[in-house]
């Protein structure tokens, strides 16, 4: 995912995104721990969605705050 679809998104729908991402996270180090993951990039793929994610939430929430005083 971009990060430009992360801003499109509510913080609530970003929550829930990030919490699929995850759990999509936890499954594919399953498969890499059990050797049945043949596409490795998708680990490091996801955990940078995760990143772009958390950021985006961290952004949108301090611009609520500036914004709420």
């Amino acid at each position: 995912m971009k990060a430009q679809e992360f801003r499109d998104m509510t913080a609530e729908e970003i929550e829930r995104k990030i919490k699929e991402l995850k759990e999509n996270l936890f499954k594919l180090r399953i498969k890499h721990n059990t050797k049945q993951l043949e596409k490795t990039a998708q680990l490091s793929r996801i955990k940078k969605d995760i990143a772009k994610g958390l950021t985006v939430l961290s952004e949108k929430k301090k611009e609520a705050a500036v914004n709420g005083s």
